[in-house]
């Protein structure tokens, strides 16, 4: 699949990584490269030519289903109707390379994810299901 052209001024697909209070801890997630999973998420998104960001947060919210990634649509993405996807449980390699791919080919509103991600995907915490209105 051919990458998303990306038109002046328009956002790119974003993966936000939480990395606060349970996100990112080994004593939760033991075993786990966590910062070797955020380098390879940065160097992805230095990788593709403006197609892909990632910022990281404090605290997303749903603890319980640590490791947390929020998938937020391109500008492109959003016009055709996708919205942001959270996905919990992203400790491990296969689900990082799910999610590289699905950004790849577009993320949400351009290219369907991968079916094994769609297993993962948990419901946002109240506060920002209000925010996305």
């Amino acid at each position: 699949m051919s990458p998303v052209p990306i038109r002046y001024g328009a956002r790119p697909c974003s993966l936000v990584v939480c990395r606060g209070c349970c996100c990112g801890d080994a004593r939760k997630n033991p075993g786990v490269d966590h910062a070797g999973q955020l380098a390879r998420l940065r160097r992805a998104a230095a990788d593709s030519g403006g197609r892909l960001a990632v910022r990281v947060s404090d605290c997303l919210g749903p603890c319980a289903q640590a490791n947390v990634v929020v998938v937020q649509p391109s500008t492109e993405g959003r016009r055709r109707g996708g919205r942001a996807a959270w996905i919990g449980f992203t400790a491990d390699d296969d689900c990082v390379d799910d999610i590289l791919a699905w950004t790849a080919a577009g993320g949400p509103g351009i290219a369907e994810p991968p079916a094994t991600l769609t297993l993962q995907m948990i419901d946002p915490p109240a506060e920002a299901k209000r925010r996305a209105r």
